[in-house]
């Protein structure tokens, strides 16, 4: 990355540059557009990010400027210290090919928040086999791009799930939730007729690509 004289830095692979530069150039004034990255919020113990294009003349005096591979990068300020030493890169082939931010950084950790009500009973047959599919088939797949599901409860056929790490906040979430979760889910416990996403997604709502703001 250029810009070598600016302690903080944020990098981008080439290969992820070479997607990114691949994406942008169906925008409008593609040339004009930079990649934004910034932390949009957290979930856990990992950030969630928003990653969009917009016009690198926009950038204020305090964001941090980069470049990767002739694509133009801009951090906003209030992002800088917690995306410092950052990677974006290309995880997958094929279908299963995403985009996924290495940060060393993690957010301060929150106090514990107490609750009054009973944790769910996931000691059914059903939860349990629900359970068994996440952690045996479901997990290790989403795992290559840092994601979990966890099973939150199951109501009348329908399994609550909680996304985490890679899959909170992310655009994909819910295209990894129909077309994956719930097909397999589905087709294996024939009891499950339907998967609800009960992800805080309030932490990073933005889609992890999204056109232009204007």
């Amino acid at each position: 990355m250029t810009d070598a004289d600016q302690t903080p830095s944020f990098d981008v692979t080439p290969a992820a540059a070479a997607d990114v530069l691949s994406l942008r150039s169906s925008e409008a004034d593609a040339g004009s557009l930079a990649l934004w990255v910034e932390v949009a919020g957290t979930n856990g113990d990992s950030y969630t990010y928003d990653i969009y294009f917009q016009a690198l003349t926009d950038a204020a005096p305090g964001d941090w400027q980069g470049e990767s591979d002739g694509l133009p990068i801009v951090v906003p300020a209030a992002s800088i210290d917690r995306l410092n030493g950052a990677v974006l890169d290309v995880d997958g082939e094929g279908d299963a090919r995403g985009m996924v931010i290495k940060n060393p950084n993690r957010p301060p950790a929150s106090p514990a928040v107490q609750s009054d009500l009973p944790a769910p009973d996931l000691s059914g047959d059903v939860a349990q086999r629900v359970i068994q599919v996440l952690e045996q088939q479901i997990n290790p797949a989403i795992a290559a791009h840092g994601g979990r599901a966890d099973l939150v409860a199951v109501e009348e056929g329908s399994a609550y799930l909680r996304l985490s790490g890679g899959c909170a906040g992310c655009g994909m979430a819910s295209v990894t939730l129909s077309q994956g979760i719930e097909v397999t889910l589905r087709e294996l416990i024939p009891e499950v007729t339907r998967v609800v996403d009960v992800t805080d997604h309030a932490s990073g709502t933005n889609p992890y690509y999204e056109p232009a703001k204007k």
